[in-house]
């Protein structure tokens, strides 16, 4: 896949303005729910995966990059979540008739990510 400096561009964009609009998701949740449980990021990632969800047929999913795609999904909600793309795969492996694939999808991923998690925060002094 070759990005151009439009592709660029558009990411960039996007993922600036996802960035904004998950801080402010984010900050509004933490005020109306409390900073007890991560609700903002519960909040993102549910709506980044409904936007997702919404966007992909509606740009022809699976496609190869396209100006629309390159905005709203990898800069837009590359910048809102990142729980996005990974449910939009999983989905297309079970849809595609893989369960297999998708359940190590999701194993591996929520696994490499909380290990993932735990060695950032160790390496950092952390503790455990």
């Amino acid at each position: 896949m070759s990005v151009g400096i439009l592709g660029l561009g558009l990411v960039a964009m996007g993922g600036a303005l996802g960035g904004m609009a998950r801080l402010a998701v984010g900050e509004l949740a933490a005020r109306w729910l409390g900073r007890g449980f991560p609700w903002g990021t519960l909040a993102v990632n549910v709506l980044g995966c409904l936007a997702i969800g919404a966007l992909a047929p509606a740009l022809g999913w699976p496609m190869t990059a396209s100006p629309a795609w390159s905005l709203l999904a990898v800069g837009g909600l590359g910048g809102f979540t990142t729980v996005s793309s990974f449910s939009l795969q999983t989905l297309t492996l079970w849809q595609e008739g893989r369960p297999g694939p998708a359940a190590v999808n999701v194993l591996v991923t929520l696994i490499a990510g909380v290990a993932a998690a735990a060695l950032g925060w160790w390496l950092a002094g952390g503790g455990a």
